[in-house]
């Protein structure tokens, strides 16, 4: 015997489809159901009080006509004579007829004798035997007597057993056209998810990540767009992929080439019969070698570090900023003797990753660094912008930002004419542009009032 695990597909689940088509129908086949019956009971009860009635006329009729005919031992009014359609009596206490007449009598029972004993004025039934509605009153004519009446059910009952085949086959039809709307409207309503799932098969099968026409403003319009959403988010993820492998190759391939050659040069030199190298030459290319791999190392440094950045942190804690920039600043003069630090913090608190923000500002001194002359001063501001926000500025004394350079200065690999002859591999900015917009904050740059480079980060917080 199979067994289905959950998260498996069965033979026997019923689809989406069926089950709203399945709903559709039981919820008007009920309404057609409760309607059927409440008119069903309604029309039973009128008709059946309409018998009731109509023998209650003709008995009061009976008893108010003063015209008499002797027959028997009692006297019988005129009226009785013209009941053609209703079986009539009149009957003591024992059941025993006062009419002599060969008549077709109507059913006598236990409660027309009490109503001619006087236990009870009156008394209505149906008497299931002969199928008809029996009504007894007191017979004012002669002592301890009752007048029956008795009324066939047929009519009635025709009626009823017609109206329950109406109701039958109009609830009937109420449940195929309720099942066959449900089916269009289950059909019409689940496109957008057959789009979505049929989209969702097509990126596992083709990776293509084209979107799904919306049409509508409904709540799966709406599921729709944001399915659009993800698949523009993962299109735009994995471009950024292909953008950080091709600018990566490009950038890794000169220093490669410059390592590649200078060993190339090397072991040609030590060649039996190839001229060898002096003293000065070889120590050039060990200088060079040693730069290309320092060059080649803060490459790959700062590529693991961007792929970590791509990675939400994991961690999320409570970060005084006053503290992640001090510890940056200290990492940073260790680096950087022949420059000053002139700083000015005021407490920010947010919630957020320290060490992805501390590499931000340490790159942002770093950066500083590399720009500013023997001597000069770099500037370091943390202030609040008093709207939620607060700037961390870092500025120095170098040549500056070109007007055509300042729109570019965080993207991915971009060097500036004046940064290509300096170390770096131009992702230090773009780490920090990031890490900015991961902590829901962003990044500016411009010019400082000495001149040169300023940098900036605006993240949000509270100075509590």
């Amino acid at each position: 015997m199979a067994v289905t695990h959950p998260g498996e597909p069965s033979a026997q689940r019923m689809s989406l489809r069926s089950r709203i088509t399945l709903l559709a129908a039981f919820c008007v086949g009920g309404a057609v159901a409760l309607v059927s019956l409440g008119a069903y009971i309604t029309v039973y009860r009128g008709l059946y009080q309409q018998v009731d009635d109509n023998l209650r006329a003709r008995a009061d009729a009976m008893v108010s006509n003063t015209q008499v005919v002797a027959e028997g031992f009692t006297q019988i009014p005129r009226y009785f004579l013209e009941l053609s359609d209703i079986k009539f009596d009149v009957v003591d206490s024992s059941g025993r007829s006062a009419i002599r007449q060969q008549v077709i009598r109507p059913p006598v029972g236990p409660d027309e004798l009490k109503v001619a004993s006087g236990d009870k004025t009156s008394n209505v039934r149906t008497d299931t035997a002969t199928d008809s509605r029996v009504l007894a009153v007191d017979y004012p004519f002669l002592d301890n007597t009752a007048l029956v009446l008795a009324e066939p059910l047929d009519s009635t009952k025709t009626t009823m057993s017609k109206l329950a085949v109406v109701l039958i086959v109009i609830g009937g039809s109420g449940i195929i056209v309720a099942a066959l709307a449900g089916t269009a409207v289950a059909r019409g309503s689940l496109r957008p998810v057959q789009r979505l799932t049929a989209a969702a098969e097509r990126v596992t099968r083709t990776g293509e990540l084209r979107p799904i026409p919306v049409a509508g403003d409904d709540e799966l319009s709406r599921l729709t767009h944001s399915f659009n959403t993800m698949l523009g988010a993962v299109a735009e993820a994995q471009e950024r992929q292909r953008r950080l492998v091709a600018d990566a190759g490009h950038e890794l391939r000169t220093p490669l080439t410059s390592l590649r050659t200078n060993l190339e040069l090397l072991l040609a030199s030590e060649a039996p019969g190839a001229p060898t190298l002096s003293a000065l030459d070889r120590s050039e290319i060990q200088d060079d070698l040693r730069a290309q791999l320092d060059e080649l190392t803060q490459l790959i440094g700062d590529l693991v570090e961007l792929a970590r950045e791509d990675a939400a942190p994991s961690v999320q804690e409570h970060v005084e900023m006053v503290e992640v920039v001090e510890q940056a600043l200290d990492r940073a003069r260790r680096r950087a003797v022949h420059v000053r630090f002139d700083v000015r913090l005021q407490p920010w608190h947010l919630i957020g990753h320290a060490a992805s923000l501390e590499r931000a500002v340490l790159n942002l001194l770093d950066n500083a660094v590399k720009f500013s002359p023997p001597g000069g001063v770099v500037r370091v501001d943390l202030a609040s912008a008093g709207d939620g926000f607060a700037f961390l500025q870092v500025a120095d004394a170098g040549p500056g930002i070109s007007d055509e350079d300042l729109p570019h200065v965080f993207d991915r690999f971009y060097r500036s004419e004046e940064a290509r002859t300096l170390p770096g591999s131009g992702l230090g900015l773009a780490i920090v542009k990031q890490a900015a917009e991961r902590h829901g904050g962003s990044v500016f740059a411009g010019r400082s009032v000495d001149g040169g480079a300023l940098m900036a980060m605006r993240l949000p917080g509270s100075p509590d």
